[in-house]
């Protein structure tokens, strides 16, 4: 089969997400034409992106659109037309006729790709880009259109605006919905009864605890236990308060940090405690070398719309390397992760719980934990998405 990806996310980063794995993995049996997200006006004009955004402003200054080739089957199409930034109209019906308009100039730069690459029939996968790709079931006519929902981004001020109304539609008119959460299933089922759950998945060669993974210098020059997270350090999702509360209830406690920081994490009285430290972003294969040396791995989630059902992949990395696990308690923690890690309630629980996995980790519940993360490869979650188009085939 052909794939066509359309993504809030880039493939050609060093930050995997679930549709650049997912493209990934389905290329190994089909082709995939995995679409980078345009650049606005906006963007273009931004002095704040990173060198792939930038590449892909020279491409557009080049005037032409640039498809790469990452591997026998899998291509990658930086598209050369610039879209408007249209989010600061507030009527949602005014931005919608702006908004195909975009959908327009971006189906054209997609339907080139397509030409070249003699994609006559072709699925599309739209991985939450609510706006951008609104209408190209209409423009580009594939033979199934999949909305890929796996992130609560209504939650978040700028897709709020015009997403709460538009993304309701956009889950009705695909012909398939596949989520990585059962809490999206439940809602999505809500506008489209044709949705499935098909999970989340891990690169477990990186994640492989029988690699040697050498002490990173950082952590040598820190005592233990350690207690570490890797991830964004984001406001919106973590709970600062818990965190100061950790590191001020165990001074003996060394917490590693390990992310891009928001504004408020970066004004935080955690950057004055002395057994708390920041490592900033760092490779991603750099990341199984500082989780196998942590204690215990941490994942102090606000609890709020943004989380509750979100499905955190962090927490199957940190099993993948045989790691205790402590966690705010959400729904897809105790649906999916309950016999495995330890989940709290209430920063006191938080705290003890740390206490309580550092006193309980073993040699057996380090392999436990291994070989329950094993059940998490992007291999099982291309046969459910597989299993969920040919249902839908057969339904239509």
């Amino acid at each position: 089969m052909n794939f066509v990806f359309v993504s809030l996310q880039r493939i050609n980063t060093d930050r995997e997400s679930t549709s650049t794995s997912l493209a990934k993995e389905l290329a190994k049996k089909h082709r995939v034409l995995f679409v980078n997200p345009p650049i606005d006006r906006k963007t273009l004009l931004s002095n704040n992106n990173d060198r792939y955004v930038r590449e892909h402003i020279e491409i557009v200054k080049n005037g032409r659109a640039r498809m790469m080739n990452l591997s026998d089957n899998l291509y990658v199409l930086n598209t050369n037309t610039i879209l408007e930034s249209i989010n600061w109209i507030p009527s949602t019906k005014i931005f919608s006729l702006f908004n195909y308009a975009n959908n327009r100039r971006f189906a054209k730069d997609i339907e080139k790709a397509l030409l070249e690459l003699n994609f006559d029939s072709f699925i599309l996968i739209n991985d939450k880009d609510i706006f951008r790709s609104f209408y190209l079931k209409e423009l580009l006519k594939p033979s199934l259109y999949i909305y890929l929902d796996r992130d609560y981004t209504l939650g978040i001020d700028y897709w709020k605006k015009h997403g709460s109304g538009l993304e309701p539609k956009l889950i009705e008119k695909s012909d398939l919905v596949v989520c990585n959460s059962h809490d999206f299933v439940k809602n999505a089922k809500k506008h489209n009864p044709n949705s499935f759950y098909i999970g989340n998945g891990v690169d477990l060669e990186l994640f492989n605890n029988d690699e040697v993974h050498d002490t990173p210098e950082r952590l040598k020059l820190i005592g233990k236990p350690i207690i570490g997270y890797v991830g964004a350090l984001n406001s919106l999702r973590l709970d600062l308060n818990l965190i100061i509360q950790m590191a001020t209830a165990k001074p003996d406690y060394h917490f590693v940090l390990i992310g891009e920081e928001d504004k408020v994490f970066s004004k935080s009285v955690l950057h004055e405690m002395k057994n708390v430290y920041f490592y900033g972003k760092i490779d991603k294969n750099e990341v199984p070398s500082y989780v196998k040396h942590f204690d215990v791995c941490i994942n102090p989630q606000l609890l709020n719309e943004i989380t509750i059902g979100n499905f955190p992949l962090k927490i199957v990395e940190y099993l993948a390397m045989g790691k205790p696990v402590v966690a705010k308690s959400t729904n897809t923690m105790n649906e999916v992760f309950s016999g495995y890690t330890y989940l709290a309630h209430d920063p006191l629980e938080f705290i003890d719980l740390i206490a309580t996995a550092l006193s309980e980790n073993n040699a057996s519940l380090h392999l436990e934990r291994i070989s329950f993360a094993k059940e998490f490869s992007w291999d099982k979650v291309v046969s459910l998405l597989e299993e969920s188009i040919k249902t839908t085939v057969g339904v239509n």
